[in-house]
């Protein structure tokens, strides 16, 4: 069996840092994902080119994270463009994949961003060269801001603190850097280090699976711990800031994050910590008036009670709440670090919003 590039790579000693989370294969004109439901025992890469396995893929977290899914609806559109037979109607094929892929996570801002994006370069005259282009320059894009916001997040911590984090927003959830974690990616390219801390996030243990994984490849000091210590670890004095990611911020600042988040941000309240939302402004939503009016994602029951366990740890017939993301206050948050500066203020989303699209 030929070994995956991906993991000839990894072989040959080159971090899993050094990867696109999500690409594009030229050759075969596949969109390829890192199937992160397998990490960190089995680094395996999928190959998609039809909606149907695309959107399976998304929703089953192979791919997962607001920017990494915009990217990878954008690319995998594009995959599906160029299977389009020449004698089928390309508007109306178009539109049946696109609106399968938007369909599959509802929470995620970025993923109907992007498909926005596609459609109207499928309006183009020349229509696969217009997709092409578009999904690249999303990538592109994801790439860039993230990196900004790795920048823009460091200057708001010293070499050494103690950095608190929820689920996975890093490399992973993105092409390249992540948002929460962008801030740690970037100081360690500068040789600075910090000590992490990651909330296992349960049910579907994203920092301990994915957070720790890329942390302990970045070489930095990194502990695990289970959701409900992260209130001891904060008594303890051991940290000094909190960095989450999100899927998607509310016009007033309000922000859905993975399941937990909301109660990390009250303990950072209570324990004068500041607690920064890294997000990419694709991820503001500003037709979205307040966290109320977000949809809120619910996953099956089974993630809770049987998903990691040899036997089933609930018994038969229990009711389970099991939603995959919070809203939290914007009342709660001390900045949102985004890729054109740091946002105290959510009043203020309307003046960078329209410097970043009309200035």
């Amino acid at each position: 069996m030929t070994v995956p590039h991906f993991l000839q790579r990894r072989q040959s000693g080159v971090s899993i840092l050094e990867i696109d989370t999500v690409s594009f294969d030229e050759a075969t004109r596949e969109l390829v994902i890192i199937d992160q439901t397998l990490l960190p025992g089995r680094l395996e890469l999928m190959r998609l080119s039809d909606a149907a396995s695309i959107r399976e893929a998304i929703r089953r977290l192979c791919v997962r994270g607001a920017p990494a899914i915009g990217v990878a609806a954008a690319l995998g559109l594009y995959a599906c463009a160029v299977r389009i037979a020449p004698e089928a109607d390309f508007a109306a094929e178009f539109a049946r994949c696109a609106k399968q892929i938007e369909t599959a996570r509802p929470t995620a801002v970025n993923l109907s961003w992007a498909v926005k994006r596609m459609r109207k370069a499928a309006c183009a005259s020349q229509p696969l060269e217009a997709l092409r282009a578009e999904a690249f320059a999303i990538r592109d894009e994801d790439i860039r801001v993230c990196q900004s916001i790795g920048e823009n997040g460091l200057a708001l911590i010293r070499d050494g603190d103690g950095i608190l984090t929820h689920c996975n927003a890093g490399q992973l959830a993105t092409v390249r850097y992540g948002t929460a974690l962008a801030p740690i990616h970037v100081g360690a390219r500068r040789g600075m280090h910090f000590r992490v801390y990651t909330d296992e996030t349960r049910p579907l243990l994203q920092g301990a699976r994915l957070s720790a994984y890329e942390m302990v490849e970045a070489g930095m000091e990194t502990t695990v711990l289970c959701d409900n210590m992260a209130a001891s670890l904060m008594q303890s004095g051991a940290v000094q800031a909190v960095f989450v990611g999100c899927d998607r911020v509310a016009r007033n600042g309000d922000t859905a994050n993975k399941i937990g988040t909301l109660g990390v941000a009250i303990l950072a309240r209570h324990f004068s910590l500041p607690f920064y939302v890294c997000a990419p402004f694709s991820t503001i939503d500003m037709a979205c008036p307040t966290g109320a009016d977000i949809e809120i994602e619910n996953r099956a029951a089974d993630e809770v009670t049987e998903m990691w366990y040899k036997e089933r740890m609930a018994p038969q017939g229990v009711k389970v709440y099991n939603p995959a993301f919070d809203v939290t206050p914007a009342s709660l948050i001390t900045a949102f670090v985004t890729e054109r500066g740091v946002i105290r203020d959510p009043k203020d989303f309307e003046k960078y919003w329209e410097e970043k699209y009309h200035g």
